[in-house]
């Protein structure tokens, strides 16, 4: 398996049959992948841990995704919807708080049409000019994005979920399109984003076979961004019943990535930490170097909630900042306040 991850690093990329032989490694094989993982991410990015302010900003979404909590036809979720004013209160949190970086996250939902986009994002950067916005607001037109482009944003994250087309007609409602997910990416790619993809790990009906499509896509594509986290089900969905994505699998798959594509912005997102209580440290130690703290109003955490048992929906602002800052300082690493920019290999 050693031999694996020096063609790993070498190449660049890997064969199917070493991404197997690296899945199903050992502890000392899988301690030696991700010594390389964390040699590559310091040699980009140093011992230095962006944050990102999260702003969960709407849960009202037109789709209905199989294994997602704020699904349509989730008739016993709380919705909510933040007003301008509330989301530009959240960035002024974050900014006394040292973030310089927000991500405006929500469903797809058309209550916000693209003047109102545009208006918001030309806001936040004019009241914060030295940060970075990224935004998460799903499949939109062409033309669309370029508005929200040419208003200010500056990144912008669609996770494709799964790079195989039989795979996710299995995860999404047929009226979802796997072409027009894979238009949006090509899309925003080309107008100039910095631009985010990612997967779920141990979702239902996933392969070996398509995780390689995964890292196959993944390689095509260059990325700015990837963020992948463990599969975990939320109790009012078709998925309520099967088993969670798991944590050794995610940590690999995170090292693989960071071999890939070795100056990649990689998240140890909450998905993990709520699967493992020290899964961020862990993601960490395995080659990501971003995290995501909520900057969302502290009483609509709970109703953001893709999946169950979502940690951190108590806290407010300060509180998982200043946490966060205490547990990857204990690992050797340092919270920046720094927009954290990708840096091109």
């Amino acid at each position: 398996m050693i031999e694996a991850v020096e063609r790993l690093i070498k190449n660049r990329f890997l064969s199917f049959e070493d991404f197997v032989n690296i899945k199903n490694c050992g502890k000392e094989e899988t301690e030696y992948l991700f010594s390389k993982s964390r040699e590559q991410a310091r040699e980009y990015y140093g011992n230095k841990i962006f944050v990102r302010g999260l702003i969960e900003f709407t849960n009202h979404c037109k789709n209905d995704c199989f294994y997602c909590g704020i699904r349509a036809s989730n008739r016993s979720l709380n919705r909510y919807r933040l007003s301008e004013e509330e989301i530009i209160e959240c960035c002024k949190n974050g900014y006394s708080l040292g973030f310089r970086t927000f991500v405006l996250q929500g469903g797809e939902d058309g209550y916000y049409g693209d003047d109102d986009y545009v208006r918001i994002i030309k806001r936040i950067k004019s009241d914060y000019p030295d940060c970075a916005l990224t935004l998460s607001i799903g499949e939109r037109s062409r033309e669309s994005y370029e508005k929200y482009f040419g208003a200010g944003a500056d990144r912008y994250l669609l996770r494709h979920e799964t790079a195989d087309e039989e795979h996710y007609k299995r995860l999404h409602p047929k009226r979802m399109s796997f072409e027009n997910r894979m238009r949006c990416i090509r899309d925003l790619k080309e107008i100039g984003y910095q631009t985010g993809v990612g997967f779920m790990v141990g979702s239902p009906f996933q392969t070996d076979e398509s995780i390689y499509k995964d890292l196959c896509f993944i390689k095509e594509t260059s990325p700015e961004m990837v963020g992948i986290g463990p599969f975990i089900p939320h109790k009012d969905t078709p998925f309520a019943e099967y088993a969670r994505g798991g944590c050794e699998l995610t940590l690999k798959l995170l090292a693989i990535i960071r071999l890939m594509l070795p100056s990649v912005l990689l998240p140890a997102t909450t998905a993990l930490g709520t699967i493992d209580p020290m899964g961020r440290e862990k993601g960490i130690l395995a080659g990501a170097n971003v995290v995501m703290p909520n900057l969302s109003p502290v009483m609509h955490r709970k109703d953001y909630a893709l999946y169950d048992n979502k940690i951190c929906t108590g806290e407010e602002a300060a509180e998982c900042r200043f946490c966060l800052s205490r547990r990857i300082e204990s690992i050797g690493y340092e919270i920046v306040t720094d927009r954290g920019d990708y840096k091109s290999p």
